[in-house]
């Protein structure tokens, strides 16, 4: 069969004759490929066939809910994790700071503590002597000088017992007493120690022996006795609140 010539049925500007030869070819390969969908695309009035590749799938487009869940549910995590992260911080900040204000503390009243356990051990020992001694021939002068040491309750008492019973008899029998803080054999510090201490309070045992003589006694007799003060803070330095022979 004869090919039938287009050349008579195409007319027109050569633009026009190449648009309907490529429209043309396009046909052909159409037929060619009967199983491709063509796309036809208006170019000019005309129909423009343009086949798609052998083996072309159209890729998915991406659904409205991709771009509405994967980024906001990524930026609520990472908040999320920087919140935690952030709390966890705070805590182990604020758990440090405690324990430091915590040293801190225990650190000053250990050192009150031990500063109250010097201070109340050298009162003690220099009050021991004054309150437990006295002398038939100037007893007021003794018993003022031991009210100097004393505080609180213990003042009182001491001051009516001196009064009522150790000065007239110490006045009718010649009574003398002199009390000393023991010392170990080899002659160190005297012999006394803290039981407890704090800020405000100790007490301390000392090893005091007291040598007394009267009418009512040959020569002089020596006891040794064991003594519990107890010290207390007052504005004058510390004083003796309690004494307790052991």
């Amino acid at each position: 069969m004869t090919k039938p010539s287009t050349r008579g049925r195409v007319s027109g500007s050569p633009a026009r004759r190449t648009m309907a030869a490529a429209a043309r070819a396009a046909a052909k390969r159409a037929e060619r490929h009967p199983a491709s969908a063509p796309v036809r695309a208006p170019i000019a009035g005309r129909t423009v066939v343009i086949e798609p590749p052998d083996g072309w799938d159209d890729p998915p487009e991406p659904s409205p809910e991709d771009f509405a869940q994967d980024g906001p549910r990524e930026t609520a995590a990472g908040r999320s994790r920087r919140g935690l992260w952030a709390a966890v911080l705070s805590v182990l900040l604020l758990a440090g700071l405690l324990a430091v204000v915590a040293l801190g503390q225990r650190y000053r009243e250990g050192a009150r503590d031990e500063q109250a356990r010097v201070e109340a051990l050298a009162a003690a020992r220099k009050a021991a002597p004054v309150v437990l001694s006295y002398d038939h021939r100037h007893l007021d002068r003794d018993f003022a000088a031991a009210r100097a040491h004393l505080t609180g309750a213990f003042r009182d008492e001491y001051g009516k017992t001196t009064r009522t019973v150790v000065g007239p008899t110490a006045a009718k029998y010649d009574g003398v007493v002199r009390a000393t803080v023991a010392r170990p054999g080899g002659g160190g510090s005297p012999a006394a120690s803290v039981v407890s201490a704090s800020a405000d309070r100790a007490v301390v045992l000392l090893f005091v022996n007291q040598v007394t003589r009267s009418t009512q006694v040959t020569g002089s007799r020596v006891d040794l006795n064991r003594v519990r003060m107890t010290m207390t803070r007052t504005s004058g330095g510390w004083k003796v609140s309690a004494v307790d022979a052991l």
